[in-house]
């Protein structure tokens, strides 16, 4: 499973916004991979930002 896929698994399990480090903690990733796998994420319409620094799936 890529990094992209468990970040968006995560996201839908937590059923509510969550930044890049609880996701690092929740998914068990690098903080850095999870910042890189998002920065791709929020280019392409993945996710959506609908509270300051907080992400969910589009």
């Amino acid at each position: 499973m890529s990094d992209k896929a468990v970040i968006l698994e995560a996201m839908r399990k937590a059923g509510e916004p969550l930044n890049a480090g609880k996701i690092a903690e929740l998914t068990g990733l690098d903080r850095k991979a999870v910042d890189k796998a998002m920065a791709e994420m929020k280019k392409t319409g993945e996710i959506v930002s609908p509270v300051r620094c907080k992400w969910q799936p589009a």
